[in-house]
């Protein structure tokens, strides 16, 4: 599946700070930490501020391990096109005055979209780590900046086969496109806390290992209908009169319950604050079912090995569905489902944890950052 090979010194001979990593949100920090961390100096980190504060980017920083980065301002909290727009101006002018060797981007955030555009404007290289995810919902903005990445990337990084077929089909060249796996499965396995801290951790919050369901909600399809959102807490409280639901609340997602008067359904609930990426995967890592709308729940429930409901109308990433995951609406199916999955109980945990997730072995981010050093002209090399 993955037959590039891996001679990652390659990277190391960049100059540095000549690949800018550009990124916005908490779960692209995630996702190329490991990248930048085999870069080294090679690495420029750029944040655009679609997504910053303490809590959701900046403890990531320090504990993922990364360098401070570049921080645009004035982008965050407005609207789609204005944060495109403004992303797009400030990073033009960062590499107008430091042109980088390339440039990286990660996944389908405005943020990526911006990268992608900033450097197709400069006519510096694009690397796209993702490339190819499709959910085929035009209803998605996220579709869209994918697609449009897609088109403007010089090297595609596509986590799957599938993803590369859809490549392919949509015309990418196919000497554009590596098949390197997810950067997901290695974020995981480096994260993940070991087992007596994470029981030391389920201790803390009153919780018992596979006794308890965790969940999240942030999308706007969920949380910008008080219908919606009304329908998947409602779920919840019901499912926590038989065993404890846990709720790391996004502060989106707060604000959206309290606007629509649906505080109280969160009575019977455990609500946690924001929680860190360790502290996150070590309750993912126990729950006996995860209920969430998040794009990389659906790839870190694999390499741990835990069943899951997606709450969405669609997914870009149908290599989790069956098996791990599966697609459910707000309202009572999501009940149903729920219990259904409980139901399976130890034995269906056993059955995942022996199964290998469909997103790789781990080894995504060398192999993306031999791709990106390929795609910067040797004379260019530090020597």
């Amino acid at each position: 599946m993955h037959s590039l090979p891996l001679s990652p010194a390659s990277a190391r001979r960049l100059p540095p700070r000549s690949v800018a990593v550009v990124l916005g949100t908490r779960p692209e920090l995630v996702k190329v930490a490991e990248l930048v961390r085999l870069l080294g100096p090679a690495a420029r980190l750029v944040h655009t501020g679609q997504h910053y504060d303490e809590q959701l980017s900046g403890r990531f920083l320090a504990e993922l391990g990364l360098p401070e980065p570049e921080l645009l301002t004035g982008v965050g909290g407005r609207p789609r096109a204005e944060q495109i727009a403004a992303a797009l101006s400030g990073l033009d002018a960062l590499f107008a005055a430091g042109r980088p060797l390339a440039v990286v981007v990660q996944g389908d955030t405005n943020a990526a979209l911006s990268g992608a555009l900033a450097a197709n404007a400069r006519g510096i290289p694009l690397v796209h780590v993702e490339a190819g995810l499709r959910s085929h919902d035009r209803a998605m903005p996220e579709e869209h900046n994918r697609v449009l990445i897609d088109r403007l990337a010089d090297v595609l990084c596509a986590a799957t086969l599938d993803n590369r077929a859809n490549l392919l089909a949509e015309g990418v060249p196919g000497a554009r496109v590596a098949v390197t796996g997810n950067t997901v499965v290695e974020a995981v396995r480096r994260a993940l806390p070991p087992a007596g801290e994470r029981l030391e951790l389920l201790d803390r919050h009153g919780l018992a290992a596979d006794g308890y369901v965790l969940a999240t909600v942030h999308r706007p399809e969920n949380t910008d209908e008080p219908e919606a959102l009304a329908a998947i807490l409602t779920e919840l409280s019901a499912l926590s009169a038989d065993l404890p639901v846990v709720l790391p609340l996004h502060p989106r997602t707060r604000a959206r319950i309290e606007a629509a008067g649906l505080a109280g359904l969160l009575a019977g609930l455990t609500v946690l604050e924001p929680v860190g990426y360790g502290e996150f995967l070590a309750l993912a890592r126990h729950a006996a079912l995860l209920v969430s709308d998040s794009g990389g729940v659906q790839e870190e429930t694999t390499v741990l090995g835990r069943p899951l409901l997606v709450v969405r109308r669609s997914t870009e990433r149908p290599e989790a569905m069956g098996d791990f995951a599966e697609l459910v609406r707000p309202g009572p199916g999501l009940g149903a489902a729920a219990r259904r999955r409980l139901a399976e109980g130890p034995e269906g945990l056993r059955r995942l944890a022996a199964l290998p997730s469909p997103f790789g072995d781990g080894r995504a981010s060398a192999r993306i950052a031999e791709l990106i050093a390929r795609s910067v002209p040797p004379h260019a090399l530090a020597a």
